[in-house]
């Protein structure tokens, strides 16, 4: 399991505003090069190749508008995971005019110990995070 959680300034409807597009990860994630979007079977499935070619293949398992979360699970990576389910979601922060993100998973490790892999995720939450806190304060 992994959990990054950042307070930001901004509102929530600005961060769900990049947050919230299933695909939108490759405007505000700086691992994402690409994302690509297609229906399958009524999922959603977005294919995201990352900036060293690498392809993660991702279903949307529940979008909440209302609540700003959304979960998704992984289909297909060349990550250190198996079984890897989790939700992103945005709420207001502690303090006036800030947002705080909430970006959590479960998975099994693959191929790696369990901290190398949380290690990894937490890794790919730490960059994707701090950008997100950037473009918020633009």
């Amino acid at each position: 399991d992994a959990e990054q959680k950042i307070e930001a300034a901004g509102s929530v409807d600005k961060a769900w505003t990049l947050i919230g597009d299933f695909c939108g990860i490759a405007n505000w994630h700086p691992v994402v090069a690409k994302c690509e979007m297609k229906e399958m079977d009524g999922a959603k499935i977005r294919t995201l190749t990352t900036a060293d070619g690498g392809v993660i293949v991702e279903k949307l398992t529940n979008w909440d508008d209302a609540a700003h979360s959304y979960s998704y699970e992984i289909l297909e990576s060349p990550l250190p995971v198996a079984n890897y389910a989790s939700t992103i979601k945005v709420e207001a922060g502690s303090a006036a005019d800030t947002v705080a993100i909430d970006w959590s998973s479960t998975f099994d490790a693959k191929g790696a110990s369990d901290d190398d892999a949380k290690k990894t995720i937490l890794g790919i939450y730490d960059a994707g995070l701090g950008s997100l806190k950037e473009k918020l304060a633009q």
